[in-house]
């Protein structure tokens, strides 16, 4: 069975991008190398700060486009919650 993630990466500045996947290394790692046109290579969102997994695809996208309507508070409350250093979390997953 599939796995779907919703993650957040962030620049180093503090600009958030939140996306959902099915493969959350490759992704990453497309958003690391500067792969993917648009809003996360302008704004160099590069470090994954948070992440969840389920296994429901429609799960999947609606937490993403709740996410994406939270405020910016709410957001950083989520993120602290399993990532108060901001690591870049992708380095435990590889």
């Amino acid at each position: 069975m599939k796995e779907y993630y919703v993650y957040i990466m962030s620049s180093y500045t503090g600009v958030l991008y939140i996306g959902v996947t099915n493969d959350l290394i490759k992704r990453v790692y497309e958003h690391k190398e500067g792969l993917i046109d648009g809003f996360t290579n302008k704004y160099k969102t590069k470090k994954l700060v948070y992440y969840e997994s389920t296994k429901d695809v429609l799960s999947a996208i609606e937490r993403e486009k709740q996410l994406k309507k939270w405020r910016r508070e709410k957001k950083d409350t989520l993120i602290d919650s399993m990532n108060p250093a901001r690591r870049d979390l992708y380095n435990d997953l590889v």
